[in-house]
């Protein structure tokens, strides 16, 4: 190891480039022929969502580096210059792909009687009946704008989509003028014509531009969408009243710098030399598409009920031995601890936990953690009416969880309109653990019943989240589940908890030192870490030391990751994959061999914003029949051979496909069945009197 620089910048991946690796295999899947082409367009959605997200945050803030002439970056030492460089170049390239894939499937949607088109394209009966449309639901609302040295440049929000027109005086065809029509976003982006029709709005609007400003010809048009820097900046420390700080913030959101300009290919010159005069964006990041702008729109025809059969089959959860048996959840906890996995298995008892804790005459207390819950939560209802119900309720609500900030502050207000107490995260930090407690007077003690998760308390992203959920009355978390909402809430010295594991005080060293313990045990050493993100150099460091002692190490990362596998010296014993599937694999699992527990589950990912900037929870799994269930699952998605690809030592992924001798693994479709399995032998033995189905 004396020979090798762990800090040498080449054994490391680029964060930012490293994440647009992902969201290509999130493209691909729209490529894959054996998926339902519904299925296919939903990707392409999500594709496109993700990456207005990437350039409002990310390639915003790269920009604000450049800009600051600031070089530091991350272990890889690419300069931002260079970075932005090789987005801009990889966006690019990748964009002929996503067309082609795009009009690949509308036109097989075509032989499904499912027709996304524009309205140049429809028959004369539709074109009468998106003509009624438009002057009925469209032109009462949308703007008109000049654009002149009397008329001000208007101030366009974020993500929002317009048309730019040249027209020119009908009477004087010298006389050019520039304007706009901005397209409200109340309007849906794609008009449903018929019930297997849809145009997208702008080519509805531009057939009928010629008609909003009379006395002028329309000479071109070319509709366009701008994307602006999302990342809030708050002064906490300044800050009296944090959620009015907060509401500031949100609002300065819509007036952030430009960051992309969106337009249609072949645009007219001088139109995009009208918009770039005053939007000022980079060449870099101009992007011309012969699609409809604005793909992640798509959801709303995916959602089409008429055209279910082109999507997959929809897994219903269920709710499975022991919480399906009607009985109290507290009863459940005072006889054993339960581990769930969403979205295979039901939600529902995390809602009922809190609506027990709500509506039960002994419980006392109940806190939690909320932050990103949605927006019409069953868990926020039932934790008002706790309140009301005369408990005291603490809700640490995460105000700068990003892009459900606004949602937040409407959930915190109500609970605090009830009476409960709302604290709104630390200053300096974000709340990202996933933890609720109720406490319960039994026989005149009090008993703590705890609820963690590596997910959200959000019952929409439980049904396509992969996540763990751990319902436990253990004494051994008692005290330290107390502890840490009273950091939270109050001032404490106290940062270290015993048996659970809180970061920024504990985890990265922790970690660490589990890493190390296996590295000691040279080739009896074994790790397996499940996550989303893999960034911390540190980590990666320890992982690249343990990998040269001859420690296995298997990693599932669904999308950023830093490390660089297969390295001769640093890595070999390193197998990095990827799984994108149906579902978004999100929980964070980690096992440790030579550990005593072996299992964790966390809200963490590997990354310096958990370790250092965030207050997580990792949660050991003491009891054994849980820790090998984790196991199962960690070695279930380490042989995915369907849904799973291999990154290698260059940081590029390849996809994994089953060999000859090798029976198909998709670990998602295995879990799906599994549940059905069990769900359906518990319903027969719940009707032949039977009450258990496995030790």
């Amino acid at each position: 190891m004396s020979a090798v620089d762990l800090s040498d910048p080449s054994l490391y991946t680029n964060r930012e480039l490293s994440w647009l690796r992902f969201n290509s295999r999130v493209l691909f899947q729209s490529q894959i022929k054996q998926r339902p082409l519904l299925e296919r367009l939903k990707f392409i959605a999500i594709y496109y969502t993700n990456l207005d997200e990437f350039y409002m945050i990310r390639v915003a803030g790269l920009r604000q580096l450049y800009s600051a002439r600031i070089t530091s970056s991350g272990s890889d030492e690419m300069l931002p210059v260079d970075q932005l460089e090789s987005i801009s170049n990889h966006l690019h390239s990748e964009q002929k792909l996503l067309e082609k894939n795009y009009f690949e499937i509308i036109e097989e949607l075509k032989k499904e009687n499912l027709f996304i088109t524009r309205y140049r394209y429809l028959g004369e009966e539709q074109k009468q009946k998106a003509d009624r449309f438009f002057h009925e639901q469209i032109f009462p609302v949308i703007i008109p704008i000049a654009v002149d040295a009397t008329h001000p440049f208007p101030p366009l929000n974020n993500l929002s989509l317009s048309l730019a027109i040249k027209l020119c005086d009908e009477e004087n065809e010298d006389d050019v003028k520039f304007a706009m029509i901005r397209i409200p976003r109340i309007l849906p982006r794609f008009i449903e014509i018929d019930e297997n029709t849809y145009i997208n709005i702008e080519s509805l609007v531009r057939v009928h531009a010629q008609n909003i400003f009379p006395g002028y010809r329309v000479v071109s048009t070319t509709y366009f969408r701008v994307t602006r820097n999302a990342d809030i900046e708050i002064e906490e420390d300044e800050a009296d009243d944090f959620m009015e700080i907060l509401e500031q913030g949100l609002k300065l959101r819509k007036k952030g710098a430009f960051v992309r300009l969106e337009v249609e290919k072949d645009a007219d010159s001088e139109l995009l030399e009208f918009l770039n005069k005053y939007l000022k964006i980079n060449k870099r990041d101009i992007y011309e598409y012969a699609t409809p702008l604005n793909l992640g729109a798509l959801w709303d025809i995916v959602g089409n009920k008429n055209f279910s059969h082109l999507l997959l089959p929809v897994h219903r959860p269920k709710s499975l031995p022991p919480f399906d048996s009607g009985e109290s959840i507290f009863e459940v906890l005072d006889r054993q601890d339960v581990l769930t996995m969403q979205p295979y298995e039901s939600f529902e008892p995390v809602i009922k936990l809190i609506q027990d804790g709500a509506n039960d005459p002994q419980v006392l207390s109940i806190r939690i953690t909320l932050y990103r819950v949605g927006k019409n939560s069953p868990i926020v209802k039932a934790l008002m009416e706790a309140a009301n119900n005369g408990k005291q309720v603490t809700a640490v609500v995460e105000l700068k969880a990003r892009f459900d900030e606004e949602n937040n502050l409407i959930w915190a207000r109500a609970l605090e309109d009830v009476g409960a107490h709302v604290i709104y995260g630390i200053p300096g930090f974000k709340v990202h653990a996933k933890v609720a407690q109720i406490i319960r007077r039994d026989n005149n003690k009090l008993k703590t019943y705890l609820h963690f998760s590596t997910g959200n308390y959000n019952e929409q992203t439980a049904k396509l989240y992969t996540d763990i959920s751990y319902f436990t009355s253990r004494e051994e978390f008692t005290d330290d589940s107390i502890a840490f909402f009273h950091i939270l809430t109050g001032f404490s010295k106290k940062q270290k908890l015993k048996n659970l594991v809180m970061s920024p005080t504990q985890m990265k060293s922790t970690l660490l030192n589990l890493i190390k313990q296996e590295r000691q045990k040279g080739e009896d050493g074994k790790i397996i870490a499940k996550m989303n993100s893999l960034v911390d150099s540190d980590v990666i460091k320890a992982l690249y030391k343990a990998s040269t002692a001859g420690v296995k190490i298997e990693l599932v990362v669904r999308g950023i990751c830093c490390l660089k596998p297969g390295i001769e010296g640093v890595s070999e014993n390193i197998r990095v994959t990827s799984i994108i599937g149906k579902y978004l694999e999100h929980a964070r699992i980690f096992y440790f061999k030579n550990s005593n527990p072996k299992v964790f589950i966390s809200s963490a990912d590997w990354m310096p914003r958990n370790l250092e900037k965030r207050y997580e929870l990792m949660v050991p799994i003491y009891e054994k029949a849980l820790s090998y269930k984790l196991y199962d699952l960690l070695n279930l998605q380490i042989n995915d051979n369907v849904l799973s690809w291999q990154l290698d030592s260059s940081g590029e992924y390849e996809k994994i496909t089953p060999k000859d001798d090798q029976k198909p693994i998709n670990s998602q479709e295995f879990l799906e069945n599994y549940v059905n399995k069990i769900y359906k032998q518990s319903k027969k033995n719940r009707s032949s009197g039977k009450k258990k189905i496995f030790k």
